[in-house]
């Protein structure tokens, strides 16, 4: 039998089946937060990348990164207050210091159905498939025969087959619903649902089987004008995967540096809470065709003693491709 394992490096191993990597700036990671929302934006193509570094003082426990393209198709085949994206999106997760390493690449299409003649309001479904793959390197694992009065010697009795790298890969089915409405050019207000993991992927490992847990969303949120040139943007999350649950709100203020409406220059200052978790300050910074975030996880939790209140640091980029057709009607989109 297995000796114990370094219980800290185990608890990331479990982690890692238990719940799906996840962002603090959910909303500028769409095709992680719901497949509805693929094509849900106004524009030709939509470039997305996020970068995640959590708890770094606790050992590199979760280095999280995403890559993400979706676009709009069969334009001048569907009402032009209809859209039908199709997207694509590459993640990496690496936890414990390498320990565990996750990839995965998916597949996502949507249609966004107008409910009214302006367009105003849009119901959308969405689905996408994902394949997935996870190595644990075993050689990087301590147990409990390495622990000698002098520290780790290095050297345990275990025996593993091959190279002490276990492979695991499986696909697994997700989907979304999400509704979006607005009163006028300048609001805008969404909810929607997604489910991933629908048809609980079995995943092995040294012998034992886990069934994944299904991931279930519900997310919201919307943005008004509370002054000249000055928006305020609201949204939230909440997600539960198996008994774990997280909860997050927060809002932040966006101020509109020029009166270029088609192509406004806007900067962004708020804060997000993580129930029970964390205090998270946002900035960002629109301009042209891109859209940068930065955001930092202070921990408030009972981790703190280890974390050291060091949550960790979240990066966000999107470019979007605007029509060239000036005269296009613009639709309402779901914004943070």
């Amino acid at each position: 039998m297995r000796k114990l394992i370094i219980i800290p490096l185990l608890l990331f191993v479990l982690h890692s089946y238990a719940q799906d990597p996840n962002f603090s700036q959910f909303f500028a990671s769409p095709l992680t937060l719901n497949p509805a929302l693929t094509g849900k934006f106004n524009g030709v193509v939509r470039v997305a990348g996020n970068y995640r570094n959590q708890w770094p003082t606790i050992n590199n426990a979760f280095r999280t990164g995403t890559a993400s393209v979706d676009f709009g198709i069969l334009p001048n085949r569907i009402p032009e207050i209809d859209q039908f994206g199709v997207g694509v999106m590459g993640m990496y997760d690496v936890n414990g210091d390498g320990v565990m390493k996750n990839s995965y690449i998916s597949g996502s299409v949507a249609y966004h159905k107008g409910l009214d003649e302006n367009g105003y309001h849009q119901i959308g479904a969405g689905f996408s498939g994902t394949y997935a793959q996870r190595k644990l390197d075993i050689n990087k694992l301590d147990f409990a025969d390495e622990l000698t009065s002098l520290g780790f010697t290095g050297n345990t009795a275990e025996v593993f087959a091959g190279s002490g790298v276990v492979n695991i890969n499986y696909a697994d089915v997700n989907a979304g619903f999400v509704y979006n409405g607005a009163t006028n050019d300048y609001n805008n207000f969404y909810i929607g649902v997604s489910m991933y993991h629908i048809n609980r992927p079995k995943v092995s490992f040294q012998g034992a089987n886990f069934l994944l847990n299904p991931r279930f969303t519900v997310h919201g949120g919307g943005y008004f004008p509370i002054a000249d040139a000055t928006t305020l943007f609201v949204s939230a999350n909440h997600q539960r995967q198996a008994g774990a649950t997280e909860t997050m709100l927060g809002a932040a203020v966006g101020f509109t540096l020029n009166s270029d409406f088609d192509n406004p220059t806007d900067v962004y200052a708020g804060a997000w809470f993580r129930w029970n978790d964390a205090i998270i300050p946002y900035a960002g910074l629109e301009f042209g065709s891109y859209r940068f975030g930065v955001s930092y996880d202070v921990n408030v939790s009972r981790l703190t003693a280890a974390s050291r209140r060091r949550g960790g640091i979240e990066l966000s980029l999107i470019w979007i491709q605007k029509h060239s057709d000036p005269n296009r009607k613009k639709l309402n989109c779901p914004r943070f």
